[in-house]
């Protein structure tokens, strides 16, 4: 079967540790993307401003499912915006309010917001993954349509804490795990999978013609249903059980070794037309 998309989730996959990717080998093999009729898309837990900073030159042609399928995007054109109710917004804040130690950003579709007087540690870090990022006194001056939480906690509490968070608040949001102590609160229902298959729908490409990288638990769905599902070598236990084969890591250019394959038509891709 002939892949007709490619998805690349970003930290830990696409990008290498110093957050940088090989731009001069991706151009090159993108203008063959182009030429084979090969979608790319960029699948990510962090925000859209953030993700179409590292593709400039080509961001009017290409696709994101960011903020783990909360927001989706495809030529600059907004395809989807999840949308979570003022009540369901208050409920989930109101949870986090009662357990102490938790960092927390809501992020909607202008931007991401945090309440004065968060850790500054914290937001400098999260700056990296949120381009826009604004404090605010109280959530209620929030104005915005919101589709996410990103929490940071002790990374070795993090698993009890997202089996608290489904338990309490499962009928709203879907806690997944990208490592390091940092936890997503998506719509449920609502992942990255979901987000490459609204992207599916507009070109009429199927799930076995897709071929999606990740590392993390926030790609589960993404690579337990495409045609072909890459984790990196780098990638999490959880990630490696979804997924049907292995790349060589991020450190290692693992996903352009791979797109490599997909363009000389190495096994396990065959390609018996080129456009």
């Amino acid at each position: 079967m002939a892949v007709k998309l490619i998805a690349v989730d970003m930290d830990g996959t696409f990008l290498n540790p110093q957050h940088e990717y090989n731009k001069t080998r991706f151009r090159e093999q993108y203008q063959q993307l182009l030429a084979r009729e090969i979608k790319f898309v960029v699948a990510s837990g962090n925000q859209y401003y953030q993700l179409k900073s590292f593709f400039d030159d080509i961001d009017e042609q290409i696709a994101y499912v960011a903020e783990g399928g909360g927001y989706v995007v495809d030529k600059k054109e907004e395809i989807y915006c999840g949308k979570l109710e003022p009540e369901q917004v208050a409920d989930v804040l109101h949870w986090i309010s009662r357990t102490p130690g938790i960092n927390t950003i809501v992020c909607g579709r202008n931007g991401a917001y945090v309440l004065n007087g968060t850790d500054d540690v914290f937001i400098r870090r999260m700056r990296r993954y949120y381009h826009r990022l604004s404090k605010v006194s109280d959530y209620a001056e929030i104005n915005d349509t919101i589709f996410k939480f990103a929490l940071s906690y002790r990374e070795d509490d993090v698993y009890p804490l997202m089996g608290e968070i489904t338990r309490h608040l499962g009928n709203i949001v879907a806690p997944v795990t990208s490592g390091h102590g940092s936890v997503d609160l998506i719509i449920s229902g609502n992942h990255k999978a979901c987000g490459l298959q609204k992207i599916q729908k507009i070109y009429g490409i199927r799930d076995e013609e897709v071929l999606a990288f990740g590392d993390s638990g926030n790609d589960l769905e993404m690579l337990s249903y495409c045609g072909f599902g890459f984790a990196m070598e780098n990638a999490s236990a959880p990630a490696k059980a979804a997924a049907k084969y292995t790349a060589p890591s991020n450190s290692n250019e693992g996903v352009l070794k791979v797109i490599d394959d997909v363009l000389n038509d190495r096994a396990p891709f065959v390609c018996t037309t080129h456009n």
